[in-house]
This record gives structure tokens, C-alpha cells and sequence, in this order.
């Protein structure tokens, strides 16, 4: 497969060749969906938290005697069985993040640049720059690649080996535009997106990762 290098006037400039080995292959959704779920998953804030019995307000003290009074005995009006009283086993804060081995990690990141790639959705530009720190020029260049953000546009991904501060920070006001290094993509981020767009640079760098 083959897929045009293009400026930032959008005019073709090259072409880069991909390797069978990295995009040529099934596309494999399974791994997608535990990489999303698990990127999903480290996002969760946890902070749930229930009452256990020495949290609730009470006292402490015995209500009655413990035999004698034809009562069901009790130790305290926190029982777990009692109204407003403590819960057991309920949820507490706790993280849910855990790790993914890394070859699924690879193989879920591998799949979802295939699946773009195939559906005509990664645009390959020769480099991501802006000359100043302004919204209107990062605007005005995703709108001659064929990207900006008009109705249904979707979302946009940019891609880079390392993104310039000016390209960063020009981006970061338009509302479904992100720009992420290529070494901390991710297939959420690849599949949460309309449009990928990958320099020639970044592209390279990821073949060889995913290789």
C-alpha cells in the first residue's frame, strides 16, 4: 500500500510506502476494544465511597442487655442490619486502571491505523507547523487539508514525532482537535477520531514501532 505525502497547501509532495507486515494485515477488534476499555478504564475517577460502620454517626454504646429482654441482642445501633446504619462491602475509592500486555497494546494501535488507512481516513502531510501562536492560522491550515471542524466534520487527530509548542497551543482552543506525539497514541485516541493526520515522520516512526 501506498499513501500520498501532501504540504500544507495540500499538494502532493510524495508518496511513502507502508509495510504489508504492520498495515496489511486483519484488522483484529478485538484488540481495539480491550485497548479502549482499558484506556477507559485508567480515566475512571473512582472516588465512590459507602459508610462502613465505624463511619456513621452513632454511639457506640450497647442499646439493652444482651439477655433477658425478649429482644433480639444487638451490639450498637451502627449494625449493618440496622436503619442508617452501616454498609458492608460497600464500594471505596480505588483506581481502576491495570495494564495490557504490550504486544496488545501494539497489535490494538496496529489495527486501528489499519482500519483508517483502509477507510480513507489518515491524511500523510510532509510537516505540522504553524509560524505564530494563533487559533485562526491552525484554523485556516486544517481548512486546506481538507480537515477543519464544519458540520459533521468529526473529530481531527494530529499526529507528530514531537509537536511544536506553537502548533500545540494554536490547536488547543478548537473544539475536536488534538495533537498527540507518536509515541503516546493510542488506538482510543485513533478510533475516537474522524480524521488522523500523521506527518511523514511520525508515520515512519510508527511503522517501525508496529513493525
Amino acid at each position: 500500500m501506498t499513501v500520498d505525502v501532501v504540504n500544507a497547501q495540500n499538494e502532493k509532495v510524495g508518496s511513502i510506502d507502508l509495510r504489508d507486515e504492520v498495515f496489511g494485515g486483519r484488522v483484529k477488534t478485538d484488540l481495539i476494544h480491550e485497548s479502549v476499555v482499558r484506556a477507559n478504564a485508567a480515566e475512571r475517577r473512582g472516588t465512590h465511597a459507602t459508610k462502613t460502620r465505624a463511619m456513621v454517626s452513632g454511639s457506640g454504646k450497647k442499646p439493652w442487655r444482651q439477655k433477658g429482654t425478649g429482644r433480639a441482642r444487638v451490639g450498637e445501633i451502627r449494625n449493618p442490619l440496622w436503619r442508617k446504619g452501616g454498609t458492608v462491602f460497600g464500594p471505596q475509592p480505588r483506581s481502576y486502571d491495570y495494564q495490557l500486555p504490550k504486544k496488545v497494546e501494539k497489535g490494538a494501535l496496529r489495527a486501528a491505523l489499519t482500519q483508517k488507512l483502509r477507510d480513507g481516513e489518515v491524511l500523510v502531510v510532509d510537516a505540522l507547523t504553524v509560524a505564530e501562536i494563533r487559533t485562526k492560522a491552525a484554523a485556516e491550515m486544517l481548512k486546506r487539508l481538507g480537515v477543519d471542524r464544519g458540520k459533521r466534520a468529526g473529530r481531527v487527530l494530529l499526529v507528530d514525532v514531537k509537536p511544536e509548542e506553537k502548533l500545540s497551543l494554536s490547536m488547543r482552543n478548537i473544539e475536536g482537535v488534538r495533537v498527540v506525539p507518536s509515541n503516546r497514541v493510542s488506538a482510543r485516541d485513533v478510533m475516537n477520531t474522524r480524521r488522523v493526520v500523521l506527518t511523514r515522520a511520525a508515520l515512519e516512526k510508527l511503522q517501525e514501532a508496529l513493525g
